[in-house]
């Protein structure tokens, strides 16, 4: 098949992003009661509410695309096209009423991420990029381009961490302590915040070893688009199977990574 139009895409992504906004502010206003799926995580009306009406969008200005969503799963993996969708990453948050969730939507073409959309209505917060259009905020005077910092020492560099429980375990913790010890300060705004604030230049690397692709799809096209570097902690590029994620800006992330291969060599 041909490559996707990507403005027609990009506007489904918006669209559908803002269907699932209404849902969410919504059963934000009332509340929801919690259920607990088998991963142990939680569930909420909400969530299952918001991707149905992401579906409904996608596939009717996309059809030719398959879908693998938060709640739903996969429903046809032999497509070239697959959008990439989690509908309330950041349910926690959510049950207990803090701001800090998103609505996520990318698209894969092939196996490469195109585009991404990071919508967080209670927050007040969207972010989208498209390949080769630059990554762009909605400012209140309308869209404003942004771009990763210039930082490029880790003594200057502010770092977040997110999900890092398994890095507890792995020989790269202690680096942590040390790059912490490096750096200019660390903090942990943790779900989209800090993936926001990297493109827009608030900050200069994330770190985070528990994660699911559908949290960071998106956010990987952004921050790619704005100008960063987004792995996982391997150096290795994103895929369906992504667990970690090393993103930040490119004089950052190589001397980083460097830092965690040696650490695992020894």
């Amino acid at each position: 098949m041909t490559a996707p139009d990507l403005a027609r895409a990009l506007s489904a992504a918006r669209e559908a992003a803002e269907a699932a906004a209404e849902v969410i502010r919504h059963y934000w206003r009332r509340g929801v009661d919690v259920e607990i799926k088998s991963d142990a995580t939680p569930v909420t009306i909400a969530d299952r509410e918001a991707e149905l009406a992401i579906r409904k969008v996608l596939q009717a200005a996309l059809p030719e695309a398959a879908i693998y969503g938060e709640e739903f799963g996969l429903d046809d993996s032999a497509r070239e096209l697959l959008w990439l969708v989690d509908p309330l990453d950041g349910t926690k948050s959510f049950v207990r009423r803090t701001p800090f969730f998103s609505t996520q939507i990318a698209l894969m073409y092939r196996g490469e991420l195109v585009l991404g959309v990071s919508s967080a209505p209670i927050y007040g917060e969207t972010l989208w990029a498209s390949a080769g259009h630059g990554a762009w905020f909605q400012g209140e005077e309308g869209p404003e381009r942004v771009q990763v910092a210039a930082t490029d020492s880790i003594a200057q560099a502010s770092i977040s961490t997110g999900n890092i429980k398994t890095l507890t375990m792995d020989a790269r913790w202690t680096e942590l302590g040390a790059l912490i010890r490096d750096s200019n300060r660390i903090r942990g705004y943790g779900d989209f915040c800090h993936y926001h604030l990297l493109a827009r230049g608030g900050l200069d690397l994330v770190i985070e070893s528990d994660v699911n692709i559908l949290d960071v799809a998106a956010l990987a096209a952004i921050v790619r688009e704005a100008g960063g570097v987004f792995t996982d902690l391997d150096g290795q590029p994103l895929t369906l199977d992504t667990r970690s994620v090393l993103a930040g800006t490119p004089a950052l992330h190589a001397p980083v990574l460097a830092r965690f291969r040696a650490t695992l060599e020894r």
